[in-house]
């Protein structure tokens, strides 16, 4: 009888950075139930250890994706027990607002440095690896690449980094084989999501609805699934993302008459509030800094 599944996971050598909670655990839970071989980093120990455990006692390491020496020394590492890489999930992200005018500059470039720079080092290390006729990346966008809220600036700039990031690479390894892919993903249910808008200010932009457009991680971690089986370019999740994006001018226009009135107060708060990133960082010297 023919079948007609369609691809699987079974059998992938996937690598995931930011794979302690929220959508990189889930994903490393999902691809591992589903026979895929998984190897997992980032910087929050006892949970990684937990999720290894759940995944089948996978391979894992603490790296901070933000230190170039520690990306090329882990990556490798995790590699080699793996026997190989068909799939890098450059998954790793953090977020926290900033008042472009009157907020703290720093935020921004620690954003960056997580998740663009973060991105450039795994996929830098893992390249040699991953590019065959099998490989694929997979790098974490999101619908604010194209549609931005206010006091997002930092996190907004970092996901449209990622996406040029992402179709510079697909472009250089095309004559390999390898596809990349990036997703493009709304508010969903991780604690980076609830984290970033549980502060005063958010709730002030969002009028008391601050989790109302929260939509739930599975099919989020389905539609990544699927895109680690089909080497997918484009994942998006809610299904709504894929007609927001074209429709930029009028989706941001949306956005302005929704929150606009209150705009002036939530930057007010913000420049005064203490809100901490999505995920505790580590310390780090500052790249802008004078020497």
């Amino acid at each position: 009888m023919r079948s007609f599944a369609g691809p699987s996971v079974a059998g992938r050598r996937v690598l995931i950075t930011g794979a302690a909670r929220g959508i990189g655990a889930a994903l490393a839970r999902r691809l591992a139930a589903k026979g895929a071989r998984v190897a997992l980093l980032g910087i929050e120990p006892e949970l990684l250890a937990e999720v290894a455990a759940e995944c089948g006692d996978v391979p894992w390491r603490y790296c901070d994706v933000a230190d170039p020496a520690q990306v090329g020394r882990v990556i490798p590492v995790l590699i080699a027990e793996l026997g190989g890489l068909d799939v890098l999930v450059a998954n790793a992200g953090i977020a926290k607002q900033m008042a472009m005018v009157g907020g703290d500059a720093s935020v921004l470039e620690e954003t960056l440095a997580v998740n663009v720079l973060g991105v450039a080092y795994a996929v830098q290390a893992a390249g040699p690896y991953i590019a065959h006729a099998d490989g694929y990346v997979l790098m974490m966008s999101s619908i604010s690449s194209a549609v931005q809220l206010p006091l997002g600036g930092a996190y907004s700039a970092s996901a449209a980094a990622v996406a040029a990031l992402a179709e510079t690479l697909r472009f250089e390894l095309s004559s390999t084989g390898a596809k990349v892919g990036v997703t493009y993903f709304a508010g969903i249910d991780t604690d980076m999501t609830v984290r970033g808008f549980d502060t005063a200010a958010a709730h002030t932009i969002l009028g008391g609805t601050s989790l109302a457009g929260i939509s739930p991680i599975g099919p989020a971690v389905d539609a990544m699934e699927r895109a680690v089986a089909r080497r997918k370019a484009t994942v998006y999740a809610p299904w709504w993302v894929a007609m927001a994006r074209p429709l930029r001018p009028f989706a941001q226009l949306v956005v302005q008459r929704l929150h606009g009135n209150r705009v002036a107060r939530a930057v007010e708060i913000a420049r005064n509030e203490d809100a901490p990133f999505t995920t505790d960082q580590p310390a780090r010297p500052r790249r802008m800094e004078r020497q």
